[in-house]
């Protein structure tokens, strides 16, 4: 995968609240510099491996890729915030909540996501005109029945 990582957003495509915070970033983003790729794809897979998390991994927290550092659960959502238009920026100031208690509170969303929000019922699409800030990444079915 030959994408640059300034700002790459690995997320679960089956998770209605997963697609729609991308949804939300792309209407909210300063400059339109992220890049999204589903988290069970071969590429997002990989590009999991390469930042030593397993598949399993991807079940309880999305990956961003900051200039090539990965940040995980609320380390991953401030990254985000920072990128936001005002006010959304501004919640950004979440990472002076010690991390072990903003982690817990990540926690307890991403483990309750599908039961509060429920799994995707069709293919995510990106919007339109947005197409070329998704990376479409081979998909491999086995995986991403797997993981359900």
């Amino acid at each position: 995968m030959h994408v640059s990582e300034e700002l790459l957003v690995v997320f679960d495509t089956d998770c209605v609240m997963c697609s729609a915070w991308v949804y939300f970033i792309l209407r909210h983003e300063r400059a339109p510099t992220a890049k999204f790729i589903s988290a069970w794809s071969e590429d997002g897979l990989a590009l999991a491996a390469r930042h030593m998390l397993a598949p399993e991994d991807l079940d309880t927290t999305y990956l961003v890729v900051v200039k090539g550092q990965p940040l995980l659960k609320s380390d991953a959502t401030i990254a985000i915030l920072n990128t936001l238009n005002a006010p959304w920026c501004w919640a950004a100031a979440l990472r002076f909540i010690p991390k072990p208690v903003r982690d817990w509170c990540y926690d307890r969303m991403a483990n309750n996501r599908y039961r509060w929000f429920a799994r995707q019922e069709q293919c995510f699409l990106p919007p339109q005109g947005q197409e070329t800030r998704f990376i479409q990444g081979r998909t491999r079915t086995a995986v991403s029945s797997d993981h359900r």
